[in-house]
């Protein structure tokens, strides 16, 4: 029985216009929140904990280290496993994130610009950018390491096994497809979707950039913000992730496998 004075709504089926109308900003907010929260959000929370445990450590930062690629189990054969399968996962969100952006108009591979159609354009573009970015990069590393605000970086602590190379490469594939489409591409887009202005979008992509690097300390925050105002801007001004993707491969595979096969002595500025 319905009470007197209460009206009912017919519920009948969704119409086709229900189901196609526009995403609200309020959507949108909350669905960018979330591929955050899945990705390089939870990275940058994870990140900020770690660099108050190391400041709060016996020695402060400077005394502390930061690895990147290490061993997952002494076995070699299951150590490969958790690499292969850590390296797949970590771009499961870069998929939730073309899958998403697939609603909106156009094909997403055209709207974060990796579709293919410039090769020799994107290589020539992201090898610039890896030179631009990679020297004064080097220069800052050791700048914070004198002044004592990183912790020591070791970028490989993988086994001497035949598979590690080709480990580190992928990972470093990884970390830039993963880093690149979501921070640069998928953020950068759905922000000025939701109407913020061009310099808050360039800062919030920066500072997140900067943020998931905190475990390593405050010159690698500096450093990768830096990084992600020059970044924003060349794809604000392109429209083109895969010069940024081929870029930052290109950095992460000559620290990553520069520091697995050069002496170790080389590296005592980190």
């Amino acid at each position: 029985m319905v009470p007197a004075g209460c009206r009912v709504r017919h519920s009948g089926p969704v119409t086709v216009d229900e189901l196609t109308r526009p995403v609200s900003r309020r959507t949108l907010g909350t669905e960018t929140l979330l591929v955050l929260g899945l990705s390089l959000g939870q990275s940058a929370a994870y990140a900020l904990v770690s660099l108050v445990a190391k400041l709060t450590a016996t020695g402060g930062l400077a005394k502390q280290t930061a690895a990147l690629n290490t061993s997952a189990s002494a076995r070699p054969y299951l150590d490969l496993t958790y690499q292969l399968l850590g390296i797949l996962f970590a771009l499961v969100p870069v998929l939730l994130a073309v899958h998403l952006l697939a609603r909106d108009p156009g094909h997403p591979a055209r709207t974060l610009g990796v579709d293919l159609t410039r090769p020799g354009s994107d290589l020539a573009r992201g090898a610039g950018l890896a030179a631009l970015i990679g020297l004064p990069g080097l220069a800052l590393v050791w700048a914070a390491a004198q002044l004592g605000v990183n912790a020591t970086l070791v970028p490989a602590a993988l086994p001497d096994l035949w598979w590690a190379v080709p480990v580190l490469i992928l990972a470093a594939a990884q970390n830039a497809v993963l880093e690149e489409v979501i921070v640069v591409g998928y953020l950068v887009t759905r922000l000025r979707q939701l109407g913020w202005r061009l310099g808050a979008v360039i800062a919030a992509s920066a500072v997140l950039r900067g943020s998931y690097h905190l475990y390593q300390g405050f010159g690698a925050f500096v450093g990768n913000a830096v990084m992600g105002v020059v970044f924003s801007l060349f794809f604000l001004r392109t429209r083109r992730v895969a010069p940024l993707i081929v870029a930052h491969t290109l950095l992460d595979v000559v620290a990553f496998v520069g520091y697995a096969l050069l002496p170790r002595s080389w590296f005592g500025w980190l």
